[in-house]
This record gives structure tokens, C-alpha cells and sequence, in this order.
């Protein structure tokens, strides 16, 4: 499903609340990527191990063969991990959105302090803190959403209150 910015931030607000999971283009991208090389790759190379460890022999002490199931059963739980995400996904269309406050697919560089962070907002299925993408449903991600530049937010965060200025939204 496509989102525009017809509903404003009001919608944008309202769907988080609702847990509907949000992707950027980019984000959807990143994710068909990341299952096909799960099914294609990954998923074949597990089972070749699981079926060598099998033919040693007795897998009851095969540490192989326990190791490789493990992985399987990660590789599976993360492909119906992906799968469920573009079931309930909302794609947002970074195009039709209003540059001029933040919204999830916009880039927002925001000084807290002495430091300056460049920071994309996207869906928590995307999201990587150490990049800059932060998930909108996160502390900051909820306190930007909306805001425009110039605006500041204070963040209550598990490692105490923090204050931000939005710099720039691109």
C-alpha cells in the first residue's frame, strides 16, 4: 500500500499507534534483497551442511548437525520475519511528502549539544541506529515526527533527557 502525505502527520501518528509497520522504498529494497538471499543462498547452504552432518552418522553428539539446525531454524524465523513485515508494510512514497516537516523516508540533521547527527526517519523493520536510520516509533524518531526546522524536542531516552534542535529536513 502506498502512503502519501494527504493525511498529514495526524495519519502518520495515528498508524503508529495502530503498530502498522512502515517502509521506505529504499527500506523495501534492502529487505527483498536481504529473503532472497536467504531462499536462494543461505537456505541451500544450511541444508547441505545438515545433510553432511547427517551422513557421518550418529547425530545425537554431532555438533555439526546441531549447529546447522540452529542456523536453520534462524534463517527460517527470519525469512517469516521479512514475509510478515510485507504483509502488514505500508510503503511510504518519499516523493509526495512535505519537505518542510519531518516524516518517515525524510533526512533530518538535528544538533544535540556540541554534536550534529544526520539521521534518516523510517519504519522500525529498517531501521539501524548505527547508519542514522532510526525508526520512527523510537523515543526521537516520535519526538521529530511532525516538527519542522528550527523546532526543538527534548527526548526522554533510557539513558536520561535529551534536548535537539532540528537543523535542516531534506
Amino acid at each position: 500500500m502506498l502512503f502519501n502525505n494527504r493525511g498529514g502527520q495526524d495519519c502518520f501518528r495515528r498508524c503508529l499507534e495502530m503498530s502498522e509497520e512502515f517502509l521506505t522504498n529504499q527500506g523495501l529494497k534492502k529487505l527483498k534483497e536481504e529473503l532472497e538471499y536467504l531462499v536462494r543462498e543461505k537456505r541451500r547452504e544450511v541444508a547441505g551442511r545438515i545433510r553432511e552432518a547427517v551422513s557421518l552418522g550418529d547425530i545425537s553428539e554431532n555438533a555439526e548437525y546441531a549447529e546447522a539446525k540452529e542456523e536453520q531454524a534462524f534463517i527460517e524465523g527470519r525469512i517469516s520475519e521479512i514475509e510478515s513485515v510485507f504483509r502488514n508494510a505500508k510503503i511510504v512514497n518519499s516523493a509526495s511528502r512535505n519537505a518542510s516537516t519531518v516524516e518517515i523516508g525524510c533526512s533530518v540533521e538535528v544538533r544535540g549539544g556540541a554534536q550534529t547527527r544526520n539521521l534518516m526517519l523510517v519504519g522500525k523493520a529498517e531501521a539501524n541506529p548505527e547508519t542514522g536510520e532510526i525508526s520512527a516509533e523510537s523515543p526521537l524518531g516520535r519526538a521529530l515526527l511532525g516538527k519542522t526546522a528550527g523546532e526543538t524536542v527534548d527526548v526522554h531516552t533510557p539513558a536520561g533527557n535529551r534536548r535537539y534542535t532540528i537543523v535542516r529536513i531534506a
